[in-house]
Order: structure tokens, then C-alpha cells, then sequence
């Protein structure tokens, strides 16, 4: 087995490596530097003052004003807020329009209002990995409390049609949740742009620390805290602020609005060179290849080769790629997005995903294709289709 530490990663999707500039910014709150935010003395305020720079960072990154930015432990619990929050508001019967490309943090949360008594609409993709904006929006009712669709889809990496779908919302006065954890760092993001009333980030995407991320609140636009019992975050997310985390999603946001364009260019370039490649291959097939798309994002079926045994070769050969999202890893089952895009289950069960990040270089992508090359010639021979 070869060591993680000296294996190529290609799994940037699920998570990336902390960003040394990051690291730097934090480690000071990781040891001599500390301080509750909602403390009085000095300690407190410097850690406040920290806290309030990092705000501004992914207010930035974002086109936001500091103001509507509440930080948050993870994505799922940013879109948890939202879903329960507008779920639950209002009196008489509720509605929620979905898609069923939406992260498990959306979907889940759905099923639990829809338990409660709330109907669920749930729109599909086409095969092109993209939701219809007019079929999102012919959902719409006039009980219809939320209507979620995120930005860039975590598996294959197409990118939906948020902005059309918000105007046709704002029109009639539905907020929108954009889960935009994939796209922010990779693409550019304006919330101004998209239109919409609520976004979620999440650090650990786009090189910044684990446990950090962040939630953009329209101004006006209500919350009922999912946390509750203390007065942080303006009163919108109680629980004392993890300094050192938000430090570092704070710089991590400063470094990708800085550097946004060098990064988009690296990425795409890294992954163009390895869907190119994948010609050596027989059978290879890019999904979604013609829909708009992340710029790190190849998802790819081999026919006759399961991806998950190809996934633990490549593994073992010193590559770490993936069979689809991290947060239903570890159960071998065809991807649910890959079968609402119209994906028989064999096409699904045939398909990886090879997400590639600032770190990576064109010489560990020609290494992943040689290596890739190798283990379905041999997976083919040693268990032919049948």
C-alpha cells in the first residue's frame, strides 16, 4: 500500500490540503493568540477583531457586505438552517421545490419537513447534468416557502441555472438557497449576480481549514437560528466562534479572490490534460463533457471496468480518486444524481470522479493516466464483461 503522504490526490471535491498560507494565519490563534469573540478585555476584542477581518475576507470573495455573512461550522449545517428555517415558517401548508442534485444536507432535511407534513417538489437533471430553469420554476405554488438549488454539482461538476431560476423566484417572491460549497474558489461567485437570498460555503473546498464555513444571509431575509442560546452571530448562529477556524477560512478566502483567475486557468488546464489522455483508453467516456462545468471536475464511465474496484487499484498504485461524493463513500451503490440524470445502474456503478486541485501537477495527472491505463487493461483481462 502505498503511503498517503506520498500518494497523488485527485479527490478535491471531497476535501483539499490546508493551504500553507492558511496555516500560517492560523497558528498563532492555535497557541499565544486566544480570546472568546464575546469577551470585554483585550484578548477577547483582538480575537473579535480577527474574526471580523476574516468576515470581510469572504464578504469579498463573495460581493457581500460583511454584515449578511454568519459563520458556520460546516455546509450541511448552513443549509440545514435554511431548509428548517423557511420549511417551518409561515402557517398552514408548506412547500419546497428541490433538485435531486442537491447535497444530502438539502435532500435529507426535505425529507424530514416533508415527514412533518410539507410537500416536496424535486426536479431532475437531463443526462447533460443540468436542471430545466423553466421546469424549476413551473414547480412553484403559492404555498411554496423555498426553493433550493445549488450552484455546482459536487459529482460530475456541471453548473445549474441559478441565476435564471432566482429571477423567476424573485418574481414571485420565493427565496432561493444556493448550496454553492463546490463552486465558491474554483469560480467566480457574486451573490448580487445570482439573485438569490441565501448561500452556503464551506473552506475545506477551496484550501482552507476543515470546520469552517459560511453562510450569506440576504439583507431582510429571515432566519430562525438553528442554534440557539446565545447572542453570537448577530443572533443568528449561537455557539462560541471557533477563532482559529474562521481565521483561516478568512484568509483562504482572501487568497482565492486574489488569485482567482491563476486558479481557474491551473485547474481547467490539469483537467483538460487528463480528459484528453483518457483517448488512450478504449471506452472511455467524460460525462457531461458539453454542459458548463467546474474547471477541476472530469467524471468519467470506463465501459466493462467497475469503478470501484479500479478506485482501490489506483489507490494501491499511490492515486486516490473517487466513485462519486465523499458523504455516501463506503457503500458500494450507484450513485443517486448519476440515476436521476437518466444513468442505467451499471453506467453508474462504471463511473469515477477525478477532481483536481491547486497542488496538483501536469506530471502527477500523465502519472494518473498511465496508471489509469494499466489497471483497466488488467481489471479487463483478469474480469472481463461478461
Amino acid at each position: 500500500m502505498i503511503s498517503a503522504m506520498s500518494a497523488a490526490y485527485f479527490d478535491n471535491n471531497a476535501t483539499t490540503q490546508l493551504d500553507s498560507r492558511v496555516r500560517e494565519a492560523m497558528l498563532p490563534w492555535l497557541g499565544e493568540r486566544h480570546g472568546n469573540t464575546s469577551s470585554v478585555h483585550g484578548f477577547g476584542q483582538a480575537a473579535s477583531g480577527a474574526v471580523e477581518r476574516a468576515r470581510a475576507g469572504v464578504a469579498e470573495l463573495l460581493d457581500a457586505s460583511p454584515a449578511e455573512i454568519v459563520f458556520c461550522g460546516s455546509g450541511t449545517e448552513a443549509n440545514n438552517a435554511v431548509v428548517f428555517s423557511c420549511g417551518r415558517s409561515g402557517g398552514g401548508p408548506g412547500h419546497l421545490v428541490v433538485s435531486t442534485l442537491e447535497h444530502p444536507s438539502v435532500l435529507v432535511a426535505a425529507e424530514r419537513l416533508e415527514a412533518e407534513g410539507i410537500k416536496v417538489s424535486r426536479v431532475a437533471p437531463g443526462r447533460d447534468g443540468c436542471v430545466e430553469a423553466q421546469h424549476f420554476l413551473d414547480q412553484l405554488r403559492p404555498e411554496t416557502r423555498l426553493v433550493s438549488l445549488m450552484l455546482a454539482n459536487n459529482e460530475v461538476g456541471t453548473l445549474q441555472p441559478v441565476t435564471e431560476v432566482a429571477a423567476g423566484c424573485r418574481a414571485q417572491g420565493v427565496p432561493v438557497l444556493c448550496d454553492a460549497v463546490q463552486a465558491v474558489g474554483k469560480v467566480e461567485v457574486s451573490v448580487r449576480d445570482l439573485g438569490v437570498d441565501y448561500l452556503t460555503l464551506g473552506g475545506h473546498k477551496f484550501h482552507g481549514p476543515l470546520g469552517a464555513a459560511a453562510l450569506w444571509i440576504r439583507k431582510g431575509a429571515p432566519l430562525e437560528p438553528l442554534l440557539v442560546g446565545g447572542g453570537h452571530e448577530r443572533r443568528r448562529r449561537a455557539s462560541t466562534v471557533n477563532v482559529p477556524a474562521v481565521v483561516g477560512l478568512g484568509k483562504a478566502a482572501e487568497l482565492a479572490a486574489e488569485e482567482l483567475a491563476d486558479r481557474n486557468r491551473h485547474l481547467s488546464t490539469l483537467r483538460d490534460r487528463f480528459e484528453q489522455g483518457l483517448a488512450a483508453i478504449d471506452g472511455a467516456d467524460v460525462h457531461c463533457s458539453e454542459s458548463p462545468r467546474l474547471p477541476n471536475t472530469a467524471h468519467l464511465a470506463i465501459a466493462g471496468v467497475q469503478a470501484e474496484s479500479l478506485m482501490i487499484r489506483l489507490d494501491m498504485a499511490g492515486f486516490a480518486v473517487s466513485t462519486g461524493s465523499a458523504c455516501s463513500s463506503g457503500v458500494v451503490e450507484p450513485s443517486s444524481s448519476l440515476l436521476t440524470m437518466g444513468f442505467s445502474e451499471e453506467e453508474a456503478l462504471s463511473s469515477l470522479r477525478v477532481s483536481v486541485g491547486m497542488l496538483n501537477t501536469l506530471e502527477e495527472v500523465d502519472g494518473l493516466l498511465a496508471a489509469l491505463e494499466r489497471q483497466v487493461a488488467e481489471l479487463r483481462q483478469t474480469a472481463p464483461a461478461s
